[in-house]
């Protein structure tokens, strides 16, 4: 059983990636940190934790993250993508997370009781990195780090250059890069091949045997609209957090590429990524992990199955 903690900002494909983890035999999510990105965090705490209620799992706990960047400046929100609450056309009743946010501090009690669990960063990095900073020592502790964010020789998709989450809060992604253990990366150049369709999503409403049979086909169907708009012709939209937990699970159906990374923190390539992609073996074993390839048909094979199951 592989233990997850969760940093996410539900957003639809956060949506899915949590659903994806919550119904998976193999995973046990051992608790969600809600901060600000796709949405603000009351918001994101608010999604997270109708999620859980509709998962039956309102024993996992939600914990406190942050409101803005390291910086101070304002976050940027994308309701033309997901929605002005965050998962498409679903109106969550409000306030469902209030007397259940728990601290910050306490996602290290959590750790230090399940040494060498994984973490998965579906959002921003900025409740991540202040974890580090606090405390260093137990999360030294944690195995790997799972960061979806960056872009390697592919355009960004809020700058020319730039992903979203490595956009809004590039110190704090250079700070995980850094002292990461070991640190894994599935960037756009790999999500943006992660394609559900409508179609998909009826099969997924017409076969699902749990609670979450009903809100598939309208976030989805919401997300392809969206992204119709963005990039015309596509069939479908990327699920961009869906690839990232899948590849926690499935790492031998991703093609990884060692190679150390940084973030761009300020100018016109804020938030771009890069790394040294030239056949020179200049950097040893670097602990970065660039995910540039993943088995697509096991992918949908795998999505289909654990989200159709019962809970």
């Amino acid at each position: 059983m592989m233990k997850l903690l969760i940093f996410c900002d539900p957003g639809i494909d956060d949506a899915l990636a949590l659903i994806y983890a919550l119904l998976h035999p193999e995973i046990e999510v051992l608790g969600l940190v809600c901060s600000y990105g796709n949405v603000d965090k009351k918001t994101a705490a608010n999604n997270a934790s109708h999620i859980l209620s509709l998962a039956g799992r309102l024993d996992i706990p939600l914990f406190n993250g942050a409101e803005m960047p390291v910086t101070g400046e304002l976050a940027n929100y994308y309701p033309e993508i997901h929605g002005e609450d965050g998962i498409g056309p679903i109106k969550v009743p409000k306030g469902t997370y209030d007397l259940r946010l728990r601290n910050l501090g306490e996602v290290f009690d959590l750790i230090k009781k399940n040494r060498r669990l994984v973490i998965v960063d579906l959002g921003r990095s900025t409740t991540l990195a202040a974890c580090f900073l606090l405390n260093k020592e137990v999360m030294g502790m944690v195995k790997e780090l799972h960061i979806m964010g960056g872009a390697f020789m592919v355009p960004g998709n809020v700058t020319p250059v730039a992903e979203a989450n490595f956009y809004g809060d590039p110190t704090s992604v250079n700070l995980l890069l850094f002292h990461g253990k070991k640190v894994f990366l599935t960037p756009l150049n790999v999500t943006q091949k992660a394609i559900i369709t409508r179609d998909f999503s009826e099969s997924l409403g017409n076969y699902a045997r749990n609670k979450f049979r009903d809100i598939y086909v309208p976030i989805i169907g919401y997300y392809a609209d969206a992204y119709a708009k963005l990039v015309p012709g596509i069939e479908g939209a990327p699920f961009h957090d869906l690839l990232t937990v899948y590849s926690v699970v499935h790492p031998n159906r991703v093609q990884y590429l060692a190679k150390k990374v940084n973030v761009i923190v300020e100018g016109k390539a804020r938030g771009k990524s890069y790394a040294d992609f030239r056949d020179m073996d200049m950097e040893g074993n670097s602990k970065h992990h660039i995910a540039l390839g993943f088995d697509y048909e096991h992918f949908l094979e795998e999505i289909f199955q654990v989200l159709t199951r019962s809970l």
